[in-house]
């Protein structure tokens, strides 16, 4: 149970607390860059934040899940703090999948054209859904933090 719930916090953390980073502390930073740097920056950053994603997303969901169907005894005996977790685990997680295949490919293509209007676009979209699931990041950490208390 400890290992799960280790990957499970750990995972959590380099997910939220990547989005927290990036949102709070290196778009402001990177803001006065020149836009060639600035795009260049965004570029590596997200190429290698979204692996980090993607391994967390897989630590949680074997983490979770095994923390459900080994230690809870199933779905039936778990708290509503995770069916909340998992509601939102699951959006946060289709935000994603839509950022990778739709904004962030359209950024890359963009970048690649020289088609500024468009980069601008694509990154406003990546700004907005890397903002909801830091809010719905935030919300599900204080869910698993407080869910048992409830």
């Amino acid at each position: 149970m400890i290992a799960l719930l280790a990957l499970h916090v750990i995972s959590a953390v380099i997910w939220v607390g990547g989005m927290a980073f990036a949102y709070l502390v290196l778009r402001p930073s990177a803001g006065p860059l020149d836009p060639a740097t600035r795009l260049a920056l965004w570029r590596r950053v997200f190429r290698l934040f979204f692996r980090w994603v993607w391994a967390s997303i897989a630590g949680l969901l074997v983490s979770g899940y095994g923390m459900i169907l080994i230690y809870l005894g199933g779905l039936r005996g778990v708290g509503v703090y995770v069916y909340v977790m998992q509601v939102i685990g699951i959006t946060m997680t289709l935000l994603f999948i839509y950022l990778v295949v739709s904004p962030w490919q359209q950024f890359q293509a963009a970048i690649d054209n020289g088609a500024v209007p468009k980069v601008a676009a694509a990154l406003e979209r990546i700004r907005l859904v890397v903002a909801t699931n830091l809010i719905l990041g935030l919300v599900t950490v204080v869910v698993g933090a407080t869910g048992r208390y409830w």
